[in-house]
């Protein structure tokens, strides 16, 4: 797997207004997270994603009116993170074939896989996969 710059990964630098989702709270719900955090997100119908990279350290940003989220990383190189629910989790996150793929691991070894990607619109396709759930998001370009 490609850990550096990826030509259509770079494409994901930017700001992101969200548009939809399918299956979201089956796959918060296969996490371990809690009705009343899930209920929270739900309610959310405002969400920025802002993508950035300085020096190889990419950042991402998430902005709602249920909470402010952030990580930085370094393609290939595990990291510390904090989910939207307080989650502590191990992340790796690898640019591959033109997606950005997120292995995440909380302490109980339950593994979350999240690859970003632009689809034929122009549109940043997220999907997510936990156990036998997978969910997806839409965002685009604000």
């Amino acid at each position: 797997m490609a850990t550096g710059g990826d030509s259509e990964v770079e494409k994901l630098k930017g700001t992101w207004d969200y548009i939809d989702n399918e299956n979201f709270d089956d796959f918060m719900k296969e996490l371990g997270i809690s009705w009343v955090v899930r209920t929270a997100a739900k309610a959310v119908r405002s969400e920025k994603l802002i993508i950035s990279e300085n020096n190889g350290k990419w950042t991402l940003r998430s902005e709602s009116t249920f909470k402010n989220t952030s990580y930085e990383f370094v393609p290939g190189v595990e990291f510390n993170e904090t989910r939207a629910d307080g989650a502590e989790i191990k992340g790796t996150i690898t640019f591959s074939n033109g997606r950005w793929v997120h292995k995440a691991v909380d302490k109980g070894g339950k593994v979350a896989m999240i690859e970003r990607y632009l689809d034929e619109e122009g549109q940043q396709q997220v999907v997510m996969t936990c156990g036998k759930v997978t969910a997806k998001r839409w965002y685009k370009r604000a």
